[in-house]
């Protein structure tokens, strides 16, 4: 893994920023484990998270997905369970759902989603699921009465994202196995996702470092200012 690992570095001239394809392609000829890598996108946003009106916290639908398989859990009661569990949702309940993560500490899904007469109910796990990315939330589209839609969203490739405390964000962008072209429109999507949500009180250069990088390989910088300019033709 040392040889490897060094070799793929070799590939990455650390001190330069790469085009949006010359990136991926990077990505993917610089990867080297022996399963299909996940490429992940990190992105430092000229934001201040500690101000509540430049939080950015949202979903989008990636057009080739994620290349993984997502464990989706409904908490719904009636017609709404029964629309989520023809959507293909993994799990659906109510009480006992919740109970089983209450008191079995069961979490074995990717995602969690409910209807807003429920979140009294899901409200008991806050602590539990909050600090695991997993709550409920309207503004990522995982409190909803149309659960069937999110279900199949969530199923298909939609990723949720959060600004850190840095004003990083972090989201999986596909597979090696994707190909460049697929990791570029993967890309593009979520910043161009990221772009409108861009605050209007947020000063200066938005996109201020933009890094993929395959679950092992290294990370490779993408020019901001291309960047900058692709959005902006959207």
């Amino acid at each position: 893994m040392g040889k490897k690992a060094d070799s793929s570095k070799k590939l990455i001239d650390r001190d330069k920023q790469y085009n949006l394809s010359e990136a991926c392609e990077l990505v993917i000829k610089a990867s080297f484990a022996k399963f299909d890598e996940t490429v992940d996108l990190a992105a430092r946003l000229g934001v201040n998270p500690r101000h509540a009106d430049q939080m950015i916290r949202s979903s989008c639908s990636l057009p080739h997905g994620t290349g993984k398989s997502v464990r989706v859990i409904v908490f719904a009661k009636g017609e709404r369970a029964n629309e989520a569990r023809d959507a293909g949702a993994d799990f659906v309940g109510s009480d006992d759902l919740v109970e089983k993560i209450q008191k079995d500490g069961w979490l074995d899904f990717d995602s969690a989603i409910a209807t807003p007469d429920m979140m009294g109910l899901v409200g008991r796990l806050g602590r539990v699921l909050g600090p695991r990315g997993l709550m409920p939330n309207p503004k990522v589209g995982t409190v909803t009465m149309d659960v069937a839609k999110a279900v199949r969203e969530l199923k298909a490739g939609r990723i949720e994202f959060r600004t850190e405390k840095t004003g990083i964000i972090h989201a999986p962008v596909g597979k090696v196995s994707f190909g460049g072209e697929k990791l570029s429109d993967n890309v593009r999507t979520l910043l161009d996702t990221l772009w409108r949500l861009k605050p209007s009180t947020a000063k200066g250069k938005y996109f201020k470092s933009i890094t993929l990088s395959s679950t092992m390989g290294p990370g490779v910088r993408l020019d901001t200012n291309e960047i900058q300019s692709l959005v902006e033709q959207r």
